[in-house]
């Protein structure tokens, strides 16, 4: 398979993976959880190196903040098992506020 092949294939992957993720959310079959997150987070990746290879910079742009959004949002679910598994008890002191 030819580099150029590869790469379109990666980017309608990524595109695909985008619209799942939002269809299934939409139609309720799965919450705005982790399968969610990792699904735009495959599709961000997919459709960034896409982009670049085609040097088409804003959906460069739009997918590297898509993939930060995703990241974040993965991190707090992530604090949030944390927090469920620990009983909501920190070792931090609660912040004055």
């Amino acid at each position: 398979m030819s580099a150029d092949l590869l790469v379109e294939v990666f980017g309608w992957l990524g595109a695909a993976a985008l619209l799942v993720a939002y269809g299934l959310l939409s139609s309720g079959r799965i919450a705005a959880g982790t399968t969610y997150q990792l699904l735009n987070l495959a599709g961000a990746v997919a459709l960034a190196v896409n982009g670049i290879v085609h040097r088409a910079l804003p959906s460069v742009a739009v997918n590297v903040v898509w993939l930060v959004i995703g990241l974040a949002a993965l991190r707090g679910l992530a604090g949030r098992r944390h927090a469920r598994r620990d009983g909501g008890h920190h070792d931090e002191p609660a912040q004055p506020g």
